[in-house]
């Protein structure tokens, strides 16, 4: 049976600029915290986010940041990661997207993908949004006390 290839080493530039990306959607401390969990296991891996993912596909001009950005959210949700979803909610958010149209793809998201999924997402994305301030704090209802009929 043949060896699978390996990915090829990093070219410095398709890394370097795919590098750069990933920071300008999901930000520096993301980006840094994730290359200092680099190690001997997940280094090609990371390579291979940097060349093809965040070069290669997110660095084509055919689309906006901010679309690519709602397909990765509805994408998110259809699949179930709450972790990834949190990570690309704030690149939607850096990348120009509002509350409302986040709101709107995880609505629409619900036609093709369930209900169930989209439910965890919107628990998911409105707690972020809730605590990046991006929503109010919910305020607490106080009960009615009905009266007593007579």
């Amino acid at each position: 049976m043949a060896k699978a290839k390996r990915p090829a080493k990093k070219n410095s530039s398709r890394g370097a600029k795919g590098e750069q990306q990933r920071r300008r959607v999901l930000g520096d401390d993301y980006v840094d915290a994730s290359l200092a969990g680099m190690d001997d296991f997940n280094r090609e891996l990371l390579t291979f986010i940097h060349e093809w993912v965040w070069h290669d596909v997110w660095m084509r001009p055919q689309l906006l940041l901010k679309t690519r950005s709602l397909i990765n959210l509805a994408l998110l949700t259809a699949l179930n990661r709450p972790r990834e979803l949190l990570i690309h909610l704030r690149g939607a958010l850096n990348n120009g997207c509002s509350v409302t149209e986040i709101k709107e793809v995880l609505l629409h998201t619900a036609l093709y993908a369930g209900i169930p999924a989209t439910i965890d997402s919107f628990h998911v994305v409105g707690e972020a949004l809730i605590k990046s301030g991006h929503l109010p704090k919910p305020k607490l209802k106080k009960e009615k006390r009905k009266s007593a009929s007579r």
